[in-house]
Formats: C-alpha cells, sequence, structure tokens
C-alpha cells in the first residue's frame, strides 16, 4: 500500500459535497478575470489592502476597503443580495478572512478571491495604478 491510499479515500458524495462547500466560499483569479473581461460583473471586487498599497497595484475595477473600514453604515451602500469579492496580497496574508468574516458578520454574501495580488499576477492579468 502506498503513502497515498495509507489512508482510503472519502466517499464520492463527500467528496461532491466538500468541494460544493469549499467553492461557496472561494473563487479564483481565473474566474474573476474571465467574468470582468466578458463583462459578466455580478460581484463587487475589494481589495482589503491598504490604501498605499491599492495605489501601487491593484486589479482594474476593484475597490480599496480595507476590513477595518467594513462597517454597517458602509456596506449599506450595497443593495443587500450583493455579492462581494475580496482578495488582498496572496496565500502569505489573511486579510481576506478577516474581511470575509467581517462582510459575514454584518450579513453580505462574500467569496474569497484565492491567491490575492500573488496570483493575479502569476496568471499574467494587467494592474492598475494610482
Amino acid at each position: 500500500m502506498s503513502l497515498v491510499s495509507d489512508i482510503p479515500a472519502a466517499a464520492p458524495s463527500l467528496v461532491a459535497e466538500h468541494y460544493a462547500q469549499k467553492l461557496a466560499f472561494e473563487t479564483d483569479c481565473s474566474d474573476v478575470h474571465q467574468s470582468m473581461t466578458s463583462g459578466n460583473v455580478d460581484f463587487v471586487l475589494l481589495d482589503v489592502r491598504g490604501p498605499a498599497m491599492f495605489q501601487e497595484q491593484h486589479i482594474p475595477g476593484a475597490l480599496n476597503l480595507p476590513h477595518g473600514k467594513m462597517t454597517a453604515r458602509k456596506m449599506a451602500e450595497w443593495p443587500d443580495d450583493t455579492l462581494f469579492v475580496v482578495y488582498c496580497a496572496g496565500p502569505h496574508c489573511n486579510g481576506t478572512d478577516k474581511a470575509a468574516l467581517r462582510l459575514g458578520t454584518l450579513g453580505k454574501r462574500v467569496k474569497v478571491m484565492i491567491g490575492g495580488i500573488t496570483g493575479w499576477a502569476d496568471e499574467g492579468y494587467p494592474f492598475e495604478v494610482g
């Protein structure tokens, strides 16, 4: 028996349930880029890094809103059914987790864009400055 199969694989139904739940919480750079370039944007993209980092470079179409600025009053600017997609510096940053927690606590729908700025750059997608 190999180290891979030493622990039995989960039942297919459990695998499907696990990944359906995982994808309900996250999206990736490719899906965000494709949605934005096709004009099929049904979400608000939030860069949750600080304003200085946002000014250096950010994903085109993103709004800068650090998680600490996500208040009930601020988030009331969007309809209740708005889907927010949040990103930060990359996999080494927990800013997206903090933003998702804050948004969920405020009763907002949210997904994390895995990879953040690092993933976006790795895919070769363009940035905006300023």
